[in-house]
């Protein structure tokens, strides 16, 4: 069930495919050494495909929250970071079984990014109308005249 956040207008999602969108929810790698405790208030928030370098490659469906919304409750020794270009976004990833489960964002560095196909229960793809970002021109790399 998608609806549209009374305050900014973005998408929020409380159930997908029969699967409530819990508070907090429990999200985890495909090994599932790792685990995340994420806090939902209002369901995932505005889910998008970004088109950037790595995200292109990801494939992710992904959601952000506040960076004191997401904990790592489980596998902290398992989680690796990869950093490129500027080398402000952090991509976090099992290091046993691959999976990106979330990033530190670079136009926000306040937020996490989490990849949505982490949350227990939630298959992405039957989230209908994903957005996609232009990661290609992103506006931290913006020239503003003066």
């Amino acid at each position: 069930m998608q609806t549209l956040c009374c305050r900014s207008k973005v998408p929020v999602i409380k159930e997908v495919d029969g699967t409530p969108i819990t508070n907090p929810h429990r999200a985890t790698c495909h090994c599932g050494r790792v685990v995340l405790k994420l806090e939902l208030p209002n369901g995932i928030e505005n889910p998008r495909h970004c088109d950037c370098s790595i995200c292109r490659r990801k494939g992710a469906v992904v959601a952000s929250v506040p960076l004191s919304r997401l904990k790592v409750v489980a596998g902290s020794e398992f989680l690796r970071e990869y950093q490129f270009n500027t080398n402000v976004a952090r991509h976090f990833f099992c290091s046993v079984c691959g999976t990106y489960t979330h990033h530190q964002r670079r136009s926000n560095p306040e937020e996490y990014g989490f990849n949505v196909g982490c949350l227990e229960g939630v298959n992405p793809f039957k989230i209908a109308n994903v957005q996609v970002n232009d990661g290609v021109n992103h506006p931290a790399d913006a020239t503003h005249a003066t």
